[in-house]
């Protein structure tokens, strides 16, 4: 075994699939750090391993001060609670999947040791797809269907990626880690698949000296979004019935502070800079076919009650 695996059990799988995210500097409507802790927590998943944490984390860069640091809380000069990085497996069944979910946190350095390490954890519990999840701000409608881009390891998952109502992206620039490990996988042949949720992030002020806007933090619809591809890509059949409640709260709060603000700052023309933005933007919306004809029944049933 890698070194830099610790593992207390071992599960015996002949096939598991694992989904993924990091604590990461770039990380929109936390989804990268927030929904992989949600499934951990919504399905009892249990801690089976981790990636020893040494030789990836720095403790200072000079100027920063507490960007990289762990974070500390004191009480009466004694030590309550350090947050170290993690970087640990758990291990939970849905429906008939052995699924495998991994958060951790973004390493700072050795990065290609890292990876070893982490896709030698892959092959030992047996995973035969890797599916990591994370965000990207853009200036999108809030109440609309998520938009979700993916970038993949193999050339020949394009082809079954395209029935999930996906964008390919052509981004160039700073890798991410779920960018720099999608390009890792591929040595590996492993199947993995990032998909990134676009998250609405609004500069209305469109000045970087007097910026004005709001961004979201916890996006609950993008969470809902991405795990309903998940769902249909595994057969998972996760009950999302929380999310979508949590989704429809968060635009309702949206929906008043935005009234807020617009009553607030008149010179901004929020109302304006929402209405073109709305009409700039094509949704596309996931539609499986089983979704299709739920949605179908549940209209007939509605009219029969009515």
């Amino acid at each position: 075994m890698n070194e830099q695996l610790q593992f207390t059990d071992i599960p015996t799988i002949e096939n598991s699939i694992m989904i993924l995210g990091w604590r990461q500097w770039a990380d929109a409507g936390s989804i990268s750090s927030g929904l992989p802790q949600y499934l951990i927590d919504i399905t009892n998943a249990r801690k089976i391993g981790e990636i020893n944490t040494n030789g990836f984390y720095i403790f200072q860069i000079p100027g920063t001060h507490h960007l990289v640091r762990p974070k500390i809380r004191l009480e009466d000069g004694y030590r309550q609670e350090i947050e170290e990085p993690r970087n640990e497996f758990y291990y939970t069944e849905i429906g008939e999947q052995s699924v495998i979910i991994f958060l951790g946190d973004e390493p700072h350095m050795n990065v290609q040791r890292y990876a070893r390490a982490f896709f030698d954890a892959a092959k030992l519990l047996h995973v035969s797809q890797v599916t990591a999840v994370a965000g990207v701000y853009v200036p999108t409608p809030y109440d609309k269907d998520r938009q979700v881009s993916c970038i993949y390891s193999l050339p020949e998952m394009k082809a079954g990626l395209a029935d999930y109502a996906l964008s390919f992206s052509n981004y160039e620039g700073g890798s991410s880690i779920g960018s720099f490990m999608a390009s890792a996988a591929e040595a590996e042949e492993m199947p993995f698949v990032v998909l990134y949720g676009l998250v609405p992030a609004y500069d209305f002020a469109q000045s970087p000296l007097q910026p004005h806007g709001i961004q979201i933090e916890t996006d609950f619809k993008a969470w809902y979004d991405i795990m309903r591809r998940l769902n249909h890509m595994f057969d998972l059949r996760v009950d999302l019935t929380d999310l979508g409640q949590r989704s429809e709260t968060m635009v309702r709060t949206i929906d008043e502070k935005l009234a807020e603000m617009a009553e607030e700052n008149a010179e901004l023309d929020i109302d304006g800079y929402m209405q073109r933005l709305n009409e700039e933007f094509t949704e596309t919306p996931f539609l499986p076919l089983d979704d299709v004809w739920e949605q179908g029944l549940r209209g007939l049933f509605d009219d029969m009650d009515t």
